[in-house]
């Protein structure tokens, strides 16, 4: 083939440092689409960005000039850049040093987006910890519990 192509979908899940409750009203709106606009910027569509106070999830199509791990460099080093302008309350932001990723099929995208766009109905539910393991267990991904949290 001449050409290379690609269509990968990629659903990010990553908290804020000690998943600390800083997503709030105030930002939560403009944030979702200022991750969007990285997101594009790195030729990476997203498709539904949504989240909770403490944490993210991103669904993307995965540009074929970018690795997922250079995708969440610059997500979380640009986002936390820009959160920290946005008042006094958020100058001790940062975002955990990891992230779960997880590749979709095409047709899994409605159900996601619905997931993605539910989440403050979700964590009504449940909390960050059990979501993401059944993530986890839904994608037969394995993990050491010991590690997952910081």
């Amino acid at each position: 083939m001449p050409q290379s192509l690609t269509k990968i979908y990629l659903h990010i899940v990553f908290s804020t440092k000690h998943r600390q409750p800083l997503i709030d009203g105030r930002i939560e709106k403009a944030l979702h689409e200022y991750l969007g606009g990285i997101c594009r910027q790195l030729e990476c569509p997203p498709v539904q960005i949504g989240g909770y106070y403490d944490h993210v999830h991103i669904l993307c199509n995965l540009s074929k000039k970018i690795t997922v791990i250079k995708l969440l460099e610059e997500i979380k080093k640009g986002s936390s850049k820009w959160i920290k302008t946005q008042g006094d309350d958020y100058g001790v932001f940062y975002w955990q040093d990891g992230y779960a990723a997880f590749s979709v099929s095409h047709l899994d995208l409605p159900p996601i987006t619905e997931y993605i766009s539910n989440q403050r109905k979700h964590h009504n539910e449940q909390t960050y910890q059990d979501e993401c393991r059944a993530l986890f267990k839904k994608y037969n991904m394995e993990y050491d519990e010991k590690y997952l949290w910081d």
